[in-house]
């Protein structure tokens, strides 16, 4: 009796974690907005990552077992995927909504389940996925139209996620769980001297680190904490579903947020792209011999 009183706890907080780290990482993204005009995209990406991996670094201290086998030269690839997601990312939202930013980033991931699959049936998603950006960026007109260059960081993000995914599931056979602090602490030494190329002295001044701070809590190491606690405690296929739903926190999140409202259409479009990365993911983990998923598949939040 006690290990069936016990199981339902088991299922529901891993879950439970799941969705609080896409809430968290939405809402940082819609306070990371409040940065734009302070320091630009730019720079509040440099913040959000170098106030990140210092709170990583310092929680996870990776130096305490520094591994013998891992190859540098795949790290610094996986450091660079992970600070081109975050500052093409934080470009497409100073030009779109939220949430129809994240649906286009999340065809990254989705294009890695699709083309890494062999089954026939993935070609529907992919063809749902399509669907679903046409309803995104070729109608809205009642909302007007989407800026072109924003859909080109979206893109840029999505293919820097994809990069992620298949250099991570490398540099994490060698690195193991400092592969999150590792790799967001190579992404802060990519990432800063963009930002400062583009705010200078702002980056520094005292009135934005409070919100600063908040941000880098609430887009990495919230999610980050939570992704690591849910992970070896729930199936693959389940935990890749879960955060398949990531572009619908961001339709409510900018909704509530930051009161961007999107056409019926659109939110059909980020309907579609969720439906089909959920499908895709649950497809390509039915099929994966591991019964968790890897580190790297999760989000670089």
């Amino acid at each position: 009796m006690a290990r069936n009183a016990a199981w339902p706890m088991g299922v529901v907080a891993p879950l439970l974690a799941v969705t609080a780290a896409m809430a968290a990482f939405q809402v940082g993204a819609a306070f990371a907005k409040q940065l734009f005009p302070a320091v630009g995209p730019q720079g509040a990406a440099a913040l959000r990552i170098v106030l990140g991996a210092l709170m990583l670094l310092a929680v996870g201290r990776p130096w305490r077992a520094w591994p013998g086998r891992g190859s540098i030269v795949p790290l610094i690839g996986l450091g660079i995927s992970v600070a081109g997601v975050i500052l093409f990312f934080y470009l497409a939202i100073d030009r779109l909504p939220l949430g129809v930013a994240i649906a286009l980033q999340f065809l990254g991931p989705l294009s890695v389940a699709v083309f890494g699959s062999r089954r026939a049936s993935d070609l529907v998603w992919a063809a749902t996925a399509a669907a679903g950006v046409w309803l995104l960026v070729g109608v809205g007109r009642q909302t007007g139209a989407l800026d072109l260059l924003g859909i080109g960081w979206a893109l840029a993000a999505a293919a820097c996620w994809a990069g992620y995914i298949l250099v991570g599931r490398r540099v994490s056979q060698g690195y193991g769980v400092a592969v999150a602090s590792l790799s967001i602490g190579v992404a802060a030494l990519v990432v800063l001297p963009v930002g400062l190329a583009h705010a200078g002295p702002a980056l520094f001044a005292p009135a934005i680190l409070p919100l600063a701070l908040l941000v880098a809590l609430m887009s990495t190491a919230v999610p980050f904490a939570l992704e690591f606690f849910a992970m070896p405690r729930m199936p693959a296929r389940t935990f890749a579903v879960f955060t398949s739903l990531e572009p619908a926190f961001g339709v409510l999140s900018g909704l509530f947020l930051l009161h961007e409202r999107l056409s019926p259409a659109q939110v059909g479009g980020v309907a579609m792209v969720v439906a089909a990365a959920a499908a895709a993911a649950w497809s390509s983990a039915a099929g994966a011999p591991a019964a968790h998923p890897d580190l790297a598949d999760a989000a670089p939040n």
